[in-house]
C-alpha cells in the first residue's frame, strides 16, 4: 500500500517525465562537472525538485530550446535540491529552480525561478 506523500510524488512525477528535455541529462557530481568542463562543450546545471512548479515550467521551455541547434551541444547536469545538499553548497545555489551555465571550467551566468524563454535562451548563449 502507498503512503499519501508517496501517491503525491508519482502524481508531480508523471507529467514532469512526459515533458523532459530531449537531451538526457546526467546527475551531478564533481567528478561529472569536472568530465562535462574537460570537454569543451557548455554546460548547463540544472538545479530541479519534483515538486516545483518552476522548474516544470522551466523544462518546457528547455526542451523547446533544445531543438535549436546551436544548443544541442550541452552537456546538461542535474542537481536534485532535496538530495544533493552537498552540491548546492558547491555550487553556491540556495533555491530550486536554478539554472547555471558554464564555457569550460568558468561560470558564465545563473537564473534562478526564472521561466521567461527569452531570459533562459540569453542565459543558454552565454556558454557559447
Amino acid at each position: 500500500m502507498f503512503s499519501r506523500r508517496t501517491l503525491v510524488a508519482l502524481a508531480l512525477a508523471l507529467p514532469v517525465a512526459s515533458i523532459l528535455p530531449a537531451i538526457a541529462a546526467s546527475k551531478y557530481s564533481p567528478a561529472v562537472l569536472a568530465e562535462a568542463q574537460k570537454s569543451g562543450k557548455p554546460i548547463l546545471v540544472d538545479v530541479t525538485a519534483p515538486w516545483c512548479p518552476t522548474c516544470k515550467a522551466q523544462k518546457v521551455v528547455l526542451k523547446e530550446l533544445d531543438k535549436q541547434a546551436r544548443f544541442k551541444n550541452f552537456v546538461r547536469i542535474e542537481v536534485d535540491f532535496d538530495t544533493q545538499k552537498d552540491a548546492l553548497k558547491a555550487l553556491k545555489a540556495t533555491t530550486q529552480s536554478t539554472l547555471i551555465v558554464y564555457k569550460g571550467d568558468k561560470e558564465v551566468g545563473r537564473l534562478a525561478g526564472e521561466t521567461r524563454k527569452e531570459a533562459i535562451e540569453a542565459l543558454l548563449a552565454k556558454a557559447l
